[in-house]
């Protein structure tokens, strides 16, 4: 049996199967992605930039058959999967404008003669990622490498094996050169045997902890370069002062954009407590009024997982949270479905020694917390194995900021919930990972620092 399955989580039916890659197509992936990236060392980023900007519009061009696969895959609203190849529009058009600029040459000021450094690509690049964007998560990654010059070779995740194709189609559909971005149904052992390979400089991963350290592993065993982007169970810290109309917008979907299924969103809301009571009962209406139903039907508000073994997970979780002295202060109704559906909870009473405390709930759970005050929240904030995300409602944009800066995480948002652009930093800190993707920061991930200098006026 396959291990690569298509299975639509709104019927659970199966799609198509795919084998894993063999021997010899390991090997002509790495042939032809070495072979291109001695062919870009030779040209400049702004060669590239014409391709990449081709590309943004022939998924532009491919929004909607895009947007399908991914829904009849994972399960998303199929207006969240429009929106992510919007985004990946953007990504691409970003890194087509503005890479070129970004990898010129920088002058470095010295007494010991002329000197700049040069930023260079390395060579193949192995991205491991995951099926809750499963456009957006590639993109972040081929974008500023196909400026930069370093091919792709994609291990996708195991659910969404047809968006891994016709991400590979479209890319190549718009002209970019053969092994720009390889896609390989690799097995566990796969991985190694590429990552190990002497053509292959870098290995960026998004997806769990436990993936991240295998594959760091792997990566650090071999003296290659790594970005992890794990998981998160990401603060939401409410102030007293919160405006009560940004309140309401932000925690309208904070918990059930993508059915929950996001590494940055709001997991934990830690509340002070003059406002606890009424963020508890918003919460319980926005959970109240979704709407299960087919993911491709505009009027769906509640997608269902990604998996049924996700659902299952993710329930386990929750029985496991109540067992150690949670509260469970709503749960949606029953819903009557196939589908891999799971009903909208909201925990209280989470104390510091339950199992949950310290874990990634990824679904539509809402974990809240009561706080004294603000230097409690930080301090409850920062109380995780986790950095990714976090944010903070109030009205005093300077207080907001100021909190900001006390919290030990990689990303901040300011009366909002998590957010993404091509221009902003993605990533984070302790066990959610390290590195950055996106902005000028992802472009230098896998790019050499090449030292130039002339001294032969000294």
């Amino acid at each position: 049996m396959s291990k690569y399955e298509s299975i639509n989580p709104y019927t659970n039916e199966l799609i198509k199967s795919y084998d894993n890659a063999t021997d010899a197509e390991i090997e002509n992936a790495l042939t032809a992605g070495h072979k291109l990236y001695l062919t870009w060392r030779k040209q400049q980023p702004k060669d590239r930039s014409k391709i990449l900007s081709a590309i943004a519009d022939n998924f532009k061009k491919n929004r909607e058959a895009m947007a399908k696969m991914m829904t009849d895959e994972m399960g998303k609203l199929y207006s969240e999967s429009l929106e992510e190849v919007d985004l990946c529009v953007n990504i691409c058009q970003y890194y087509a404008d503005h890479g070129p600029q970004m990898l010129e040459p920088t002058t470095l000021k010295t007494d010991l003669g002329n000197a700049y450094y040069l930023k260079q690509a390395t060579g193949i690049i192995m991205a491991c990622e995951p099926w809750n964007f499963p456009l957006y998560q590639v993109i972040r990654v081929f974008a500023p490498n196909f400026i930069v010059g370093n091919p792709i070779i994609l291990k996708h995740a195991h659910n969404v094996p047809g968006s891994a194709e016709l991400t590979e189609k479209i890319i190549r559909q718009a002209g970019a050169p053969e092994a720009s971005l390889t896609n390989l149904f690799l097995s566990y052992d796969q991985i190694d045997q590429v990552i190990s390979d002497m053509r292959v400089q870098g290995v960026a991963l998004t997806g769990s902890e436990r993936g991240g350290a295998s594959v760091a592993q792997a990566a650090g065993k071999n003296i290659k370069k790594s970005t992890m982007e794990l998981g998160g169970n990401d603060p939401f810290i409410i102030l007293d002062d919160a405006d009560t109309h940004t309140l309401r917008k932000v925690l309208s979907d904070a918990r059930t954009y993508n059915c929950g299924q996001v590494c940055t969103s709001s997991k934990r809301i830690i509340v002070v407590e003059s406002r606890y009571q009424e963020v508890l009962h918003e919460l319980q209406n926005v959970f109240a009024n979704l709407k299960p139903g087919n993911p491709m039907d505009k009027n769906t508000t509640l997608a269902p997982m990604n998996s049924q073994k996700a659902a299952d997970k993710l329930q386990a979780q929750v029985e496991k949270g109540l067992e150690n002295g949670s509260k469970m202060f709503y749960q949606f109704p029953e819903i009557k479905s196939n589908g891999a559906f799971f009903r909208p909870v909201i925990l209280t009473d989470i104390s510091h020694d339950n199992p949950i405390y310290n874990e990634e709930l990824f679904g539509p759970v809402a974990e809240v917390y009561k706080v004294k005050d603000e230097q409690a929240a930080i301090e409850l904030a920062n109380d995780s194995s986790f950095g990714l995300g976090s944010s903070i409602i109030t009205s005093d944009i300077k207080r907001g900021q100021e909190l900001a800066a006390q919290i030990e995480t990689g990303m901040t948002v300011i009366n909002g919930r998590w957010i993404t652009a091509p221009e902003l930093p993605f990533g984070g800190v302790k066990k959610s990972g390290y590195g950055r993707e996106l902005s000028e920061l992802g472009l230098m991930a896998f790019v050499n620092e090449h030292l130039v200098i002339d001294v032969s006026q000294n």
